[in-house]
C-alpha cells in the first residue's frame, strides 16, 4: 500500500458522549473485514477495562481498515469534555472527519466543540445522523440543524444505524469520495509526528505515529527532536487494531515504532522523528493547562517509589496529566498532580488503582489561582499553602470558564435560575432551529467542579449538555482558610475559598472533624481561622477514667487527692498533648 499514497485516506470519528461512535467503528471493522466475526465484541476498540465497564472512550484507538482498494486509516476519539486533548492530538494526524449525531438526541455541546476544532485544524468533515432504527428518532429534524451547523445542504448529511450497519458501507464510499488523501513527500527525509505512545517492559516505549514525509524501516536511527534523544527502531508496524510488524512505513501512513527506550521521558507527545538532527520540526500540539489540582498520596508510605513510576508511565500514554512532587506533614509524600477535569482524575485515580495496585488518598480538588504581587510580578498557584505573606499579595485571581450549554428551549427557566445561582454571567443566546437553543456564560471554574452537571441534568430533565473551556482569569475575593486542632495548624485541611462563604465552610469541617476524629484524654478545641481571626469552633469533650473505682472506703481525702491529680494531668496533657489525626479522618474530609 505504501506505493500507492494516493489511496490512504486519514480520518477520525467526532461526537458528543454516547452518540455511537464506538459503534460506528465495530461496524467498520465488520464490514472491511479487519476483525473476524468470531472475534468481535461490542466498543472492540475500547480495549480499557474501565472502558467497558463505564461505557465511554478514554483513550484514542487507531486501527488500518482496507475498502474497495483503499487503506483507512481510523483514530476513535473520546467523547467527553475532559478528554478533548485525545481528539485535538487525533485530527492533526488526519485529513477528515466523521461527525457523528443521535437522532433522538440532536445537536449537543461536545458535538459544537469538536466541530469547532474540525475546522480550525481545516480538516473534511462528513456529518452523520446515528441511530435511525429507534422508534423515538427524529430524522428530519435532526438532519436539518445538522446540515445548518456545518452549513451543507440536508441531503449531504448521511443517515446511518451504527448498530444495524444500516447505511455504513455508503459512509466507507463516501469516506473513499471526499476524504482527501494525504499528499506526502516519500522521497524527502524522514519527519513523523508523535501523536501517541504506550510503554512495553520488554519493548520500551512504543510510538504512535503518522509519517508526514520520507520512510521508516526497523534498524534505522531517528532523532527525537524536542528531548534530542537518539534511537535505534526496533520495529515498524500497522494497528489491525493489534499491533502488526510491517517491513516500513511510509509517509502519508499511520502506524507504531518500537523505540527500544527505556526513559520514559525521552519521548514526548507532539514531538517530530526525524532521520538526522537538523531536521526542522513539525508543527505539535499546543501545551495542555490542567484546570483541576489534587494532591495525591499512598495510604501505605512505602509504596511512594512505586506511585512516581506508576504516574511516568501514565503520563506517556496521557500527555495531558502533569505532576509534582508534594510533601505533607499530615500525609507525608506524595504527588500534585493536574487533571483536565474532575472526570479525568477520577480515571487517574482508578487506572493507578487497577493497573498498578496503589491504595490511594486523593484530596479535595482545586482551582489553579493566578497571584498577583506587590512587586508587579504574578505566579499560579496550586496549593492553598502557596499563597504568599499578606505583605507581598495584591490580589488572587479565579479561572473563568466560557460554558456553553445546549438545551431545549422550553427548559430555558430553570436553566437559566440555576446557573444565576452558580455565578455565573449570561452573555448570549443563540438558536439552532426553533426548538435547540445554545445558551453562553462565563463562570468561575470552582462552580463547575461540585455537581455542577449532575445539577444541571435534573433541572433540565436529562436534556441539556455542556462544554467549557478556559477564558481568563479574573481578580476574586478569595481568602485562606486553615483549620486548627488543639491550637496546631493542620496543613493538609487548609482551603482556598469565597470570603462570603468562609464561615459556612469552616463551621461545617469542624462539625465533620468533631464526629470522625476520636476522643481524647484531654479536651480538644476544633478551630477556623482566617488569618488570625477563628471564624468557628467546636470541642470535643475529653474522656474520663474513673480513677476511685479502686476505693473501697476510706476517708474522702483519698478520694479528692486522686481527683485533683488527674485533673492536673489533664491541664499538663492540653498543653502538651498531641492529636494524631487518623488517615480515616483525612479521607473522609478530603475526598471528593
Amino acid at each position: 500500500m505504501a506505493s500507492e499514497p494516493l489511496k490512504i485516506r486519514n480520518f477520525c470519528i467526532i461526537a458528543h458522549i454516547d452518540h455511537g461512535k464506538s459503534t460506528l467503528a465495530d461496524r467498520f471493522l465488520e464490514l472491511t473485514g479487519t476483525v473476524p466475526q468470531r472475534e468481535m465484541q461490542a466498543q472492540f476498540l475500547d480495549q480499557m477495562e474501565i472502558e467497558r465497564e463505564r461505557g465511554i472512550t478514554v483513550k484514542l484507538a487507531p486501527v488500518r481498515m482496507m475498502w474497495q482498494g483503499h487503506e483507512l486509516n481510523l483514530i476513535d476519539t473520546p467523547g467527553h469534555v475532559d478528554f478533548a486533548y485525545e481528539v485535538s492530538r487525533s485530527l492533526a494526524a488526519v485529513e477528515g472527519v466523521i461527525l457523528v449525531v443521535d437522532a433522538t438526541q440532536g445537536i449537543e455541546a461536545q458535538t459544537i466543540a469538536n466541530l469547532n476544532l474540525a475546522r480550525e485544524t481545516g480538516l473534511t468533515i462528513i456529518p452523520v445522523v446515528n441511530k435511525i432504527d429507534l422508534p423515538n428518532a427524529d430524522i428530519p429534524t435532526v438532519k436539518h440543524e445538522l446540515a445548518e451547523l456545518v452549513q451543507s445542504h440536508p441531503d449531504e448529511v448521511l443517515e446511518v444505524s451504527a448498530k444495524l450497519g444500516t447505511g455504513v458501507s455508503t459512509l466507507l464510499d463516501r469516506i473513499v469520495e471526499r476524504i482527501p488523501a494525504p499528499s506526502p513527500e516519500r522521497k524527502a527525509a524522514l519527519r513523523a509526528l508523535i501523536f501517541d505512545s504506550v510503554y512495553d517492559d520488554y519493548q520500551g516505549v512504543i510510538a504512535y505515529v503518522r509519517i508526514v514525509e520520507g520512510a521508516v524501516k526497523p534498524r534505522s536511527t531517528v532523532w527525537f527532536l524536542a528531548t534530542g534523544q537518539t534511537g535505534e527502531v526496533l520495529e515498524v508496524g500497522r494497528f489491525t487494531p493489534k499491533r502488526v510488524a510491517e517491513r516500513e512505513l511510509s509517509a502519508g501512513e499511520i502506524g507504531y515504532l518500537v523505540t527500544g527506550l527505556k526513559d520514559l521521558r525521552a519521548v514526548r507527545v507532539g514531538d517530530t522523528i526525524a532521520d538526522r538532527d537538523a531536521a526542522a520540526p513539525l508543527a505539535g500540539y499546543r501545551q495542555v493547562k490542567p484546570m483541576v489540582f489534587a494532591g495525591i498520596f499512598c495510604q501505605a508510605g512505602d509504596q511512594y517509589p512505586k506511585l512516581r513510576e506508576a504516574l511516568e508511565k501514565l503520563h506517556l500514554n496521557d500527555a495531558s496529566l502533569v505532576y509534582e512532587p508534594e510533601h505533607s506533614a499530615a500525609l507525608g509524600y506524595g504527588f500534585r498532580a493536574g487533571f483536565l477535569g474532575l472526570l479525568h482524575l477520577d480515571i487517574v485515580q482508578e487506572r493507578l488503582h487497577r493497573e498498578h495496585g496503589l491504595n490511594l488518598i486523593v484530596t479535595v480538588p482545586s482551582v489553579a489561582y493566578r497571584v498577583e504581587l506587590t512587586d508587579g510580578s504574578s505566579t499560579i498557584i496550586h496549593s492553598p499553602l502557596d499563597v504568599p505573606d499578606p505583605t507581598r499579595l495584591k490580589a488572587i485571581e479565579e479561572p473563568l470558564m466560557k460554558l456553553d450549554i445546549v438545551s431545549p428551549a422550553e427548559r430555558l427557566g430553570p436553566i437559566m435560575k440555576f446557573t444565576s445561582q452558580r455565578r455565573a454571567r449570561y452573555l448570549t443566546t443563540r438558536y439552532l432551529d426553533q426548538r435547540l437553543v445554545i445558551l453562553q456564560y462565563e463562570i468561575p471554574l470552582t462552580s463547575l467542579l461540585v455537581d455542577f452537571y449532575d445539577t444541571l441534568k435534573s433541572v433540565s430533565a436529562g436534556y441539556a449538555s455542556m462544554n467549557y473551556q478556559f477564558a481568563r482569569y479574573e481578580p476574586a475575593s478569595v481568602v485562606r482558610l486553615d483549620i486548627l486542632v488543639a491550637g496546631k495548624e493542620i496543613d493538609a485541611l487548609s482551603s482556598l475559598v469565597y470570603r462570603e462563604e468562609a464561615y459556612q465552610r469552616g463551621r461545617r469541617i469542624v462539625e465533620r472533624l468533631k464526629s470522625i476524629l476520636p476522643r481524647q484524654m484531654f479536651e480538644v478545641k476544633l478551630q477556623a481561622a482566617l488569618g488570625a481571626k477563628i471564624i468557628a469552633a467546636a470541642t470535643i469533650p475529653a474522656m474520663r477514667k474513673d480513677v476511685t473505682a479502686k476505693l473501697y472506703g476510706g476517708d474522702v481525702t483519698r478520694k479528692r487527692k486522686l481527683l485533683e491529680k488527674q485533673k492536673k494531668g489533664k491541664q499538663r496533657m492540653k498543653l502538651l498533648g498531641k492529636v494524631d489525626i487518623p488517615s480515616q479522618a483525612y479521607l473522609a474530609i478530603l475526598k471528593r
